[in-house]
């Protein structure tokens, strides 16, 4: 799906600029095209394809099993009536025009009896004129603009679910059966990535979208020296106030720039934990050559990254679009492994492992949504009920969705595929994996 997006939001650039016309046409081509074979593309996957959609219907309940209606219209329609498309139950509930009784969690589980998934009004809005120009687009205001927007937000914000670690990627559970806490399975993560990445003392090693610089102060305190690169301000004093207080800010060199200015060095480790979905999909292969080139010969690239099934259901598109929408516009780069793996191949890297983390990412967003609704309260009074009500179905969600498939995280390895790289230094890690 990625793909084929790419390609109808690229024909119509390439028919304007072989006939010449001026860039204002492009909408009109657009509608012309794209369009059209979009609409044809989901016509087809829906007859023959059939991926598998929930049914418009009767709810095995009353909906006010669910939830109570403060909107009178809303109430009349849907209370003891149909079930109701996820997107009009989302924007209701962030308008607060229905509560949820009991635990949320709970009723988000049996989701399927009050709300089907399909690709509304709304959405379609949402795709033309916003999805699909920042696929386009992903210039540097942009981007600057809209990660700023989401990470800048507050510190204490971020704190409330991801505990005083701050790490916003998915740990690692040794216990499949059991419970570790966040900051547990959050160190197991840590070293994880230091093991895949053979880290020694010494290394040099640029952090691609450092957050709140966990990871670089755990690699410098083995050691390292490490350069982190994030876009946000806060983020960017965090860091530096973390390394200082684990006495290696010598060791670490935080700087606040898009991944674009990264200094013209060359690193020993490079290691992206879930930032590269922000750099977009027309971008993405301009990226991994970006990182090719600042690896050394012998050097390895960790990359982390959230993304969807390939096989989809009408649900992982919603929830997809969900998340686009609310919670990290522009970050379009959330693909399926096959096409992941096709981009770091075609840049130049050798594909050394590749690990799925979806119960791992379950396991760690029931941490965060545990902690999120433990701080709640808090959270409304500084930052505005309708914004938590945002993440109250973003943590949830995400709970379910990674357990069950629908969005998963990738862990994959890579080195510069050239005759002089030791491969015998990752063996190890293939006893570690089958063990």
């Amino acid at each position: 799906m990625p793909s084929l997006i790419a390609t109808l939001a690229v024909v119509p650039l390439a028919i304007c600029q072989i006939a010449r016309l001026s860039w204002w046409s492009y909408p009109v081509v657009f509608a012309l095209t794209a369009l059209p074979t979009f609409a044809a593309y989901n016509v087809w996957w829906v007859q023959y394809a059939k991926p598998v959609r929930p049914q418009k219907g009767l709810p095995q309940q009353p909906l006010t099993t669910y939830f109570d209606f403060r909107d009178a219209g809303l109430a009349a329609k849907y209370a003891s009536g149909q079930t109701m498309p996820m997107e009009t139950w989302c924007e209701a509930y962030f308008d607060q025009k229905v509560d949820v009784k009991g635990d949320f969690m709970q009723v988000f589980e049996a989701r399927h009896d009050w709300a089907y998934f399909n690709f509304t009004v709304g959405l379609a809005k949402f795709f033309v004129t916003q999805w699909i120009p920042e696929l386009l687009w992903h210039s540097r205001i942009q981007d600057e603009s809209q990660v700023r927007d989401h990470y800048d937000r507050g510190d204490d914000f971020y704190a409330a679910f991801l505990g005083p670690m701050m790490i916003y990627t998915s740990g690692i559970t040794n216990q499949p059966n059991g419970f570790e806490s966040l900051e547990q399975m959050q160190l197991n993560k840590l070293n994880d990535v230091a093991e895949k990445i053979c880290l020694k003392a010494g290394d040099r090693v640029l952090d691609l979208g450092c957050g709140w610089g966990t990871w670089s102060v755990h690699a410098a305190k083995q050691g390292a020296h490490v350069t982190g690169i994030t876009l946000g301000r806060n983020q960017h004093q965090y860091c530096m106030n973390k390394a200082a207080e684990a006495g290696v800010a010598d060791k670490v060199e935080i700087l606040c720039m898009d991944y674009r200015d990264t200094p013209k060095r060359t690193f020993d480790k490079i290691t992206c934990l879930e930032m590269s979905e922000h750099v977009g999909v027309l971008r993405y292969q301009a990226f991994l050559r970006q990182v090719y080139d600042m690896l050394d010969d012998d050097g390895i690239f960790y990359l982390q990254i959230a993304g969807l099934r390939r096989a989809w259901q009408y649900e992982d598109l919603v929830w997809g679009l969900f998340m686009a929408k609310y919670i990290f516009p522009g970050a379009d780069a959330s693909p399926p492994l096959n096409w992941v793996v096709e981009q770091c191949e075609r840049a130049g890297f050798e594909v050394r492992l590749v690990e799925t983390m979806g119960v791992h990412y379950s396991a760690t967003l029931y941490h965060w949504y545990k902690n999120w609704m433990a701080n709640r309260a808090q959270m409304s009074e500084k930052y505005g009920e309708r914004l938590c009500r945002v993440w109250d179905v973003f943590l949830a969600w995400a709970t379910i969705v990674a357990r069950q498939g629908s969005a998963t995280c990738y862990q994959l390895v890579l080195h510069k595929n050239l005759n002089a790289f030791d491969r015998t230094k990752l063996i190890h890690l293939r006893k570690n994996v089958t063990a």
